[in-house]
């Protein structure tokens, strides 16, 4: 009888971790920094960084990825901790009593070599939705100058000299360096949206430590609604990407396998890039059709997989520096593509939700940011954000 007990227990609990999975709660797109965001002195060698980021969906077991991909050296990881943070980082405070110690195959360090990525195992820590989590990393042999990270975190970094979790007075830092991505284990149900973006996805305009980018305000809808509540959301955007050629960081085309399908429970697929490769173009339609070539791929590949993928429209760019005829010509025909395909499985209309009804080919006054006519601010973030059909999802 004992022994029965024993064999429904244990089925118990492999039926119970069979419905769930991981799910991608928080992600970043890396890249190779530019020199004038590396490390600011006394440098990520020796010493101790700490970083926060807003999750999506909760759990309780974690795990993060790390990554040293464009790195042209090794980087030493002596220790890390995740820790619940008091604020989306305005400072460097956690809540010492949820410090939890991660491991990399049981051992607490681990060495990237050049190009490499790594994995935690699993660890449990209880995650609320929307939560901010510290992550605080003890470096060792480390490079400042050939660095991988996220230079627009738009949330404020922590560095100090030393092995140490005080950052009193520690140097402050716009930037997320090393980390890639936190992982909850999810309900089976549970699933992610990633987004393919630049820099109005990464949120230029957006406000330094509030959380306020319209991938974040789609996040908090998410999670309001009960029918969605358990969809996480990845902000794939780099600022200053294209999807073709050129740009800030590898281009779309290069970087979707990892940044879109290289992610954990991704059911859902954001397409809102474009804007630069148009704004650079000597032929707008030309340039259009090219991204449609490259949505088109991205499209197939998610549909085999069983991913639904949407398409954002290009938002206005008319009186910034971008503006030239063709390149307006270019904006309105992969809108009208993105509008009419039957290949997408939704359109999310930024374009409308945010363009001058007077002059649509320019945005509203109201969301200027630095009056350059092509980012946007807080309150255009949250229009487009709350413009995202939840239906879709």
């Amino acid at each position: 009888m004992r022994g029965f007990a024993f064999a429904i227990l244990v089925m118990f609990v492999t039926v119970s971790y069979a419905q769930k999975h991981w799910v991608g709660t928080w992600g970043t797109a890396p890249q190779l920094v530019e020199p004038h965001n590396n490390p600011p002195a006394p440098g990520l060698a020796n010493n101790s960084l700490r970083e926060i980021v807003q999750v999506s969906i909760g759990g309780k077991q974690v795990r993060l990825k790390l990554t040293n991909e464009f790195s042209k050296e090794a980087t030493e990881i002596r220790a890390v901790e995740l820790a619940i943070a008091k604020t989306s980082g305005s400072s460097s405070e956690i809540d010492e009593s949820t410090t939890v110690s991660l491991t990399f195959n049981g051992k607490p360090s681990v060495t990237m070599a050049a190009g490499a990525t790594a994995v935690s195992d699993p660890v449990r820590l209880k995650i609320g939705p929307r939560e901010n989590v510290a992550i605080t990393i003890h470096y060792g042999e480390a490079s400042s100058t050939s660095v991988s990270g996220h230079p627009g975190s738009r949330t404020t970094s922590y560095l100090k000299e030393g092995n140490t979790t005080d950052f009193t007075n520690a140097i402050k830092t716009d930037h997320w360096y090393s980390i890639l991505a936190l992982e909850v284990m999810a309900p089976k149900k549970a699933g992610a949206v990633a987004i393919l973006g630049n820099s109005i996805t990464d949120g230029r305009g957006s406000t330094t430590n509030q959380q306020n980018r319209w991938a974040d305000v789609l996040s908090r809808r998410l999670l309001a609604n009960k029918a969605t509540r358990n969809i996480g959301v990845l902000n794939m955007g780099i600022g200053g990407n294209c999807v073709l050629r050129g740009g800030l960081g590898p281009t779309g085309s290069s970087r979707y396998q990892r940044d879109l399908f290289g992610q954990e429970g991704v059911k859902y697929i954001i397409l809102f890039e474009a804007v630069n490769d148009l704004g650079g173009s000597r032929n707008g339609v030309e340039t259009a059709k090219a991204i449609i070539e490259v949505y088109e791929k991205i499209i197939n590949q998610a549909h085999q997989q069983g991913i639904r993928v949407f398409g954002a429209t290009i938002t206005p760019f008319k009186k910034s520096f971008y503006e030239n005829p063709t390149r307006l010509e270019g904006r309105n025909y992969l809108n009208q593509w993105i509008r009419t395909t039957t290949m997408l499985d939704g359109v999310i209309d930024f374009d409308a939700a945010v363009r001058n009804p007077d002059d649509p080919e320019v945005m509203q006054e109201r969301f200027l940011f630095e009056n350059d006519w092509l980012h946007f601010n807080a309150l255009g973030y949250e229009t487009m954000g709350n413009a995202i059909p939840l239906e879709l999802f």
